[in-house]
């Protein structure tokens, strides 16, 4: 049941990812592109270019605001994260120390030692 319940959460997370890879490019490339327009917004001197870097900032601004429903798809992925550790966590086989007889070994050896 539990290997259920983490594939239907993990087949809602992957289809909103999938369904938000737009807006999540269209945030990538305009807080890029935001970034180097602050940065040359930075190193100019004149009015007019800050100006019109200001502006040009502003509308690149706008567009990322549109571009929202990408924080739901970095959600989604963070979520199919979550459920491929929880649905590989149950694979780990744990070795019995009483079965492994090099185990009870090394344990008398470092007791014999501590004399």
């Amino acid at each position: 049941m539990k290997k259920f319940g983490l594939l239907l959460a993990g087949g809602i997370a992957a289809v909103i990812l999938l369904s938000t890879i737009g807006p999540m490019v269209g945030l990538l490339v305009s807080v890029v592109l935001l970034y180097f327009i602050f940065k040359q917004f930075l190193k100019t001197k004149s009015i007019g270019g800050r100006i019109g870097l200001g502006i040009i900032g502003f509308i690149v601004l706008m567009a990322s605001l549109h571009n929202a429903p990408a924080i739901i798809g970095v959600a989604a992925a963070y979520v199919l994260y979550l459920v491929y550790k929880k649905w590989n966590k149950g694979k780990v086989n744990k070795i019995h120390a009483a079965d492994d007889p090099f185990i009870n070994f090394e344990k008398q050896w470092n007791e014999l030692k501590n004399y």
